[in-house]
């Protein structure tokens, strides 16, 4: 006997997963330098503090607006030598995804397509702003994400604990 499939299982064959890059862009720079011109004539012992931040909201059905800020401060002794932000920013087609599939591809694989371009646009804005070359080392997302649930999972048995 031959099974016919029906329409709701035709249909859920049917879905497909995507993720694919709509647009990549630079949607907001900050170059400071505070101290300058006096910081130029100091000894160049910087302190590097590197902050980042991800941003996402829903913009359609399947569209995703992901902004990855990144937030580097040089500090010389006590003197801010420069702050360098930059949100680097992309939209996402992504389709086909369970909820916990959906929030690892928002929180992970999108950070990883941006961060490249955020990390050049600090180098080149520091640079033009007098300063040495600064190289950004590779963020791993998966442990920042994995640290992320930790903590959400710290805060669930914590709560349920106080219950």
């Amino acid at each position: 006997m031959v099974k016919k499939k029906t329409t709701e299982q035709k249909n859920n064959e049917e879905i497909k997963q995507v993720f694919n890059v709509q647009k990549i862009y630079l949607r907001n720079v900050s170059f400071e330098s505070p101290n300058a011109p006096k910081i130029f004539l100091k000894e160049f012992n910087p302190e590097l503090s590197v902050d980042l931040n991800i941003e996402t909201t829903i913009l359609e059905t399947d569209a995703h607006h992901v902004t990855l800020r990144v937030t580097a401060t040089i500090k010389v002794d006590e003197d801010t030598a420069f702050l360098c932000e930059v949100e680097q920013a992309g939209i996402f087609t992504i389709t086909g995804f369970e909820e916990t599939n959906l929030q690892y591809l928002l929180s992970v694989q999108c950070p990883n397509v941006l961060f490249p371009y955020a990390r050049e646009a600090v180098s080149s804005l520091v640079t033009k702003g007098g300063f040495p070359q600064l190289i950004i080392e590779p963020v791993n997302f998966d442990s920042m994400y994995a640290n992320h649930l930790q903590q959400g999972q710290k805060t669930t048995d914590t709560e349920g604990l106080k219950q």
